[in-house]
This record gives structure tokens, C-alpha cells and sequence, in this order.
């Protein structure tokens, strides 16, 4: 029986006192959580979570957290052993729920999983990134001229959404006049992810979720009809449109395609983009550093602010044969969480794991996954947008003062920041 956690500062925590299947651990302040997984790496193997009744589903079923580097580095590239299907998420996706809006890429394994990819990934030709690269430079300036013309008080509503949508929009050729709706659904999707409900929210809230998901996917599939009939210059035209292997997405792996990149894409990116404006408003010296020679620092800026805010804390996956790993034989059936979050801050890997520094070099995160086939698809277009704003905002940092805190979610599954309030200094430069 674990100690019933106590408000900050109250008591010192010990490794025999973290649940991480309690909702109330993820509750806990960011440096709290990060001590309890400094204490889990210390022990010599890795420890059962069992959710006790009642508790919240977003807990799902008992699980072993795997918070070393190499054990999380390990697992990943072992998808025979550690599989991502039948879910990487708690609660694991229902059946049903895959036959009504197709099975996501992130619960595959082995030859569907790389067929689906392959499909993917051969349409992001070298003539479409250097587009995409051209277009989120050009995207990045206007967001900064709109945010010094209008004045806005929050800039995760006003910009680190924002970029992220509007790029991946314009990637798939969705319509303008279709995108404030889609920034609606998104949030409705994923607004309670990994975090508690109680109450008749447990009800309600997912099944507006779901009901946000099936509106995206329904607005997807039309679009793909349509670009069947009238292809475009655009991602949605190349995925629906047979290659010279005759491979095409049908209309349901598309829709589960684009909730993927809009869900994942959009959340993900805005949260490294929140986090990465606080830490370098947090630690002047680095962004001083930033602003001296920017395309010299900016590949390492971006690394460790993925790294030092790890935008995603944990993916399952399901064991299918007996391995040992990490001190702990595993058995099949079993599942485990690789908690990145942890990962990121091994100090058998990482110097000074809590210092954010954008020089630190070399920087093996686990950020976009701990490579293996489910390294993040979209890695590059993330680089690619936070280097793009960040050249503005430093570029033109004096006309934003007095960032505020992050308004912090509490979920077990993302880092995700609500809001980021700052206001504007007297002058523009």
C-alpha cells in the first residue's frame, strides 16, 4: 500500500512511495514527478504498477515502467518483443472503435505497420519538403506580424497552435474556410488525454471526443473523394492517388492517418514550442547565446528543448515473448511504459540532466521516440516549424515581455501546456 501523496513540500518522497498508476501522482508538480523517476532509476529493476479499484481508467491495466535510457532505447527497437499493438495509449482503443474510424499507425506492428509507412512516406518527396520548408518560414512571419498587430495575451492560442494547424493544413490541402472548426475538434479530441475524470465528466467528455474525431474523419473522407476525382498539388491528393505500385490509402486509413498528424502533429508541436519560449525567456544566458550566431545553435536549441520538456511522457507497449530486460524478466502479456519523461533525464546518459543547455552535445533524447520503427514520422516538420518561429520571436524577441508560468494539464500522457500569457513591451523592433 502506497503513502498517500502529500501536498509539495510536506515530506521527502521515496522510491516506495511512487504510484504511478495513481491519478494523484499526476497531479504532482513537474519537479516532483521528475525526483519519483530519479528514484525509479535507482532501483535494480523495474517496478509493477497495479491501479487500485476505482481508480480512474486513464490508468489503465497493471504495468511495469521501464525509466532507464537504455531500457526505454532497448524496448523500442525491439517491436517483436515490446509490440505497440493492441494500443500504445491507456485506456488501450476499443475494437469498435478501430472498425469505425480505422486502426492509428502508433498500434501497429510488423508488416502493416511498414507497409502503412512505407505508403507515407515515399509522398514526402524532396519537391514537397522543400515547399513545406519554404511555406513554414513564410507561415512563421506572419504569425509574429499578426501577433504584434493584434496584441494578444496568450501565445499557445495565438501562435504555438497556430503554426502547427496551418502547416499541416496546408500540407493536405484543407480548405481555409474548414480550419477554425478543425482546431475545435482537435482540442475536444485530446483535451482530456491521459488525464482524470470524475464524475459524469467520465462519461460525457469521451463521448465528445469520439464525436469531435468521427467529425474530422467524415471531413476527411469527403475531401478524399474529392481529390480521387480532382487531384491537387497537395499530401491528401498523393496518399489517395495509386502510385506506380498501385499503393494508395483508402479512405478510413486516411482519416486515421490525418487524426494522427492533426492530434499528434498540432499537440505535440505547440507543447515543444510553449515549453521552448518559457526556457529560453527562463535562462537569458542560452537565449543570449541563441541570438549570437542563431544557425549555429538553433539544431541544438531545438533538441534540448525536446529533450528537457519531452512534450510526450509515455507510450505502452505489450509484451510477446519472455525477455529480460533491465533487471526484470518479462513475460507475455505483460505490458510496460516507456516513460521518455524519465528517459530524458537519465543521469547515466545525460550531464546535469535538469540544466537546460543548447549547447549539450552529444544529445541522444528519446524525445520522438527511441528509434526503431515508430521513430516519429513527423520529426523533421517539427524541427522544421520550431526553427522557423523561433527565428522570428528571437529575431524580434523585445516586442514580447513578461512571459508568464505555463498553465501546466496534469496528464499521465502529454506535457501539455493550456496557455502561455506574456504582454507586449512599449516598443517594436
Amino acid at each position: 500500500m502506497t503513502v498517500p501523496y502529500q501536498p509539495s513540500g510536506d515530506r521527502a518522497l521515496r522510491a516506495a512511495d511512487v504510484d504511478l498508476a495513481d491519478p494523484a501522482f499526476w497531479r504532482l508538480p513537474r519537479p516532483e514527478r521528475l525526483g519519483a523517476f530519479a528514484l525509479l532509476r535507482e532501483l535494480e529493476a523495474p517496478v509493477l504498477f497495479t491501479p487500485r479499484p476505482g481508480t480512474a481508467r486513464t490508468a489503465g491495466k497493471p504495468f511495469y515502467a521501464l525509466v532507464r535510457h537504455a531500457d526505454v532505447r532497448t524496448a523500442s527497437r525491439t517491436p517483436g518483443v515490446f509490440a505497440s499493438a493492441p494500443g500504445v495509449t491507456t485506456p488501450e482503443p476499443a475494437g469498435w472503435a478501430k472498425a469505425l474510424f480505422g486502426n492509428s499507425m502508433v498500434n501497429m506492428d510488423g508488416p502493416e505497420h511498414a507497409a502503412l509507412r512505407r505508403i507515407i512516406s515515399r509522398r514526402f518527396t524532396p519537391r514537397l519538403l522543400a515547399a513545406v520548408e519554404e511555406n513554414v518560414g513564410r507561415l512563421a512571419g506572419r504569425l509574429v506580424d499578426e501577433l504584434i498587430a493584434e496584441r494578444p495575451r496568450d501565445f499557445v492560442l495565438s501562435a504555438a497552435s497556430r503554426l502547427p494547424l496551418e502547416v499541416i493544413c496546408d500540407l493536405m490541402g484543407i480548405p481555409k474556410a474548414y480550419r477554425a472548426r478543425i482546431a475545435e475538434q482537435i482540442d475536444q479530441a485530446s483535451e482530456h488525454v491521459g488525464v482524470e475524470r470524475r464524475g459524469r465528466a467520465r462519461i460525457r467528455i469521451p463521448g465528445r471526443g469520439l464525436a469531435s474525431l468521427a467529425r474530422m474523419q467524415w471531413g476527411m473522407g469527403r475531401l478524399a473523394a474529392e481529390r480521387r476525382r480532382r487531384p491537387g498539388d497537395d499530401l491528401v491528393s498523393a496518399l489517395v492517388c495509386a502510385d506506380i505500385d498501385g499503393e494508395a490509402l483508402s479512405g478510413r486509413q486516411l482519416g486515421a492517418f490525418f487524426s494522427l498528424l492533426l492530434v499528434a502533429g498540432v499537440e505535440t508541436t505547440r507543447n515543444a514550442i510553449a515549453h521552448g519560449l518559457f526556457l529560453l525567456d527562463r535562462n537569458p544566458e542560452q537565449r543570449d547565446l541563441l541570438r549570437s550566431d542563431f544557425d549555429r545553435y538553433i539544431g541544438g536549441a531545438v533538441d534540448e528543448i525536446v529533450r528537457h520538456s519531452t512534450p510526450i511522457i509515455q507510450f505502452r507497449r505489450t509484451v510477446t515473448e519472455e525477455c529480460a530486460l533491465g533487471g526484470h524478466t518479462f513475460l507475455p502479456g505483460e505490458k510496460v511504459a516507456l516513460i521518455y519523461a524519465s528517459a530524458n533525464r537519465d543521469e547515466a546518459v545525460f550531464t546535469h540532466p535538469d540544466r537546460f543547455d543548447i549547447t549539450r552535445s552529444p544529445n541522444p533524447h528519446l524525445g520522438y521516440g527511441g528509434g526503431g520503427p515508430h521513430h516519429c514520422l513527423g520529426a523533421h516538420l517539427a524541427r522544421l516549424e520550431m526553427t522557423a518561429l523561433f527565428r522570428e520571436l528571437i529575431d524580434r524577441r523585445p516586442v514580447m515581455q513578461d512571459l508568464g508560468d505555463p498553465g501546466l494539464v496534469d496528464s499521465n500522457f502529454d506535457n501539455r501546456v493550456g496557455s502561455l500569457p506574456f504582454t507586449f513591451g512599449p516598443t517594436f523592433t
